[in-house]
């Protein structure tokens, strides 16, 4: 966390060491991530504010978002009551909603990587495995890449896909955060990956009937019959019974309260907030064995297009 000096306003300083970077294969991803941040503005995606480098290092100066991770506040409750995960789901559909319109795939939704900001409102962050040029529902890609638990099982098959990579995903959040693990989780990856493909889905009895509903559309294996795979992209979800009694534009607006405010009262000084955010991303972790990063099914680093 960095400090501007003049105004007193508080960033997020993202620090990569380029030999890293090429140590772990990432530079695409690095490359595409400056790139997309670059020029994707929209309310609940967290804004690059500026970037530099030095001779060993890159800074992505990034909004800071004083809610901390959903991952954080979903391994401390379990699971979130119906309305909260409605309200965060239906503020991601806008953010993927935006990316798609640019022709652009996200492909790395999980809560890591759901922010939420001083008011509670979601903020989407990391772009690196963001795909660029892709315009249609279950091709233009063909990238193995993601994290286990949330590929779609087109991306296990190596089939080519597209935008419906980020509905499936965002099934397996919402599924997440209605019940506290992820669809077909298992902490063997080949079983994990086996049981995405073929096994079936059950619901807990206390899942409404509109919950199931929805996720039984954006969990579908075929992309192409996948909810959110049509021409109307987003808005199919949008429509969606779930979502009734949702007000797009005013949540767009950023005029609807979010169901949980994170009470910041005072700037944190930065040694602290960075203290804190390494504490709190090892030690409040709910599934230890979890694969927290993105992987190439044989163990490689994900691979870009």
């Amino acid at each position: 966390m960095v400090r501007e000096n003049v105004t007193s306003e508080m960033f997020a300083l993202k620090v990569l060491r380029k030999d890293n970077i090429i140590r772990r294969n990432q530079v695409e991803h690095t490359r595409t991530e400056r790139n997309v941040l670059g020029y994707i503005k929209h309310p609940f995606i967290v804004g690059l504010n500026m970037a530099f480098q030095t001779k060993d290092k890159l800074y992505f100066v990034l909004d800071y978002c004083a809610g901390g991770e959903l991952f954080f506040h979903l391994g401390k409750l379990g699971k979130f009551p119906e309305p909260r995960t409605k309200f965060y789901a239906a503020e991601i559909t806008l953010a993927i909603d935006h990316v798609h319109k640019l022709d652009i795939i996200y492909r790395d939704l999980k809560p890591e990587n759901v922010l939420l900001d001083a008011r509670g409102h979601v903020r989407l962050t990391d772009f690196g495995l963001s795909k660029e040029g892709i315009s249609q529902s279950s091709s233009g890609a063909n990238s193995f890449c993601g994290t286990p638990e949330y590929l779609a099982p087109e991306i296990l098959n190596r089939q080519g896909h597209g935008r419906a990579v980020d509905w499936w995903s965002l099934g397996a959040l919402l599924y997440e955060m209605l019940t506290g693990l992820p669809p077909f989780y298992c902490r063997d990856r080949e079983k994990l990956f086996d049981k995405i493909r073929r096994a079936e889905l059950t619901y807990p009895r206390y899942l409404s009937q509109r919950a199931c509903h929805i996720l039984r559309g954006l969990l579908t294996r075929d992309p192409q019959m996948r909810l959110g795979s049509g021409e109307n992209d987003a808005d199919d979800i949008k429509t969606h019974v779930f979502f009734n009694d949702i007000d797009w534009a005013r949540l767009d607006q950023g005029l609807i309260d979010p169901p949980w405010d994170p009470k910041v009262r005072r700037e944190p000084r930065c040694e602290q907030t960075r203290h804190h955010a390494a504490q709190t991303r090892h030690a409040h972790s709910p599934r230890l064995g979890r694969a927290c990063c993105r992987f190439h099914a044989t163990g490689e680093p994900a691979r870009h297009d």
